[in-house]
């Protein structure tokens, strides 16, 4: 294989394994979130280049950005991620109802509008 094509393969392959996603997660429970915990998750995750909601509603929530090569892999990676943060914070030991990726670009799209 000549050295342009093997460079312009690892490129494409480092391309896609870096691929940043923001992932959507949260979890529902039988009792209504407080501000105050609220506060305590955003603290959890911003490490993560999270944002935390939920206040006022029986379920929790949080967006993180993890590296991954694909939306299903970005999704594995984060909801453990989720799942320590919420612990660290102190909220509710809920499931994780939803998680879902956008990508990077979607995102940055979402807050120009």
């Amino acid at each position: 294989m000549a050295a342009n094509a093997l460079v312009e393969r690892f490129c494409a392959h480092q391309v896609l394994v870096d691929r940043a996603a923001t992932v959507l997660a949260d979890a529902e429970g039988d009792r209504e979130i407080e501000l105050t915990e609220v506060v305590e998750l955003a603290d959890a995750v911003a490490m993560l280049g999270g944002i935390a909601s939920g206040a006022g509603s029986t379920s929790y929530g949080a967006q993180i950005v993890v590296e991954a090569p694909d939306s299903d892999s970005a999704v594995d990676i984060a909801i453990p991620l989720f799942v320590e943060a919420a612990r660290r914070a102190g909220m509710p030991d809920w499931p994780v109802a939803r998680a879902e990726t956008i990508s990077e670009e979607d995102d940055m799209q979402a807050w120009e509008q």
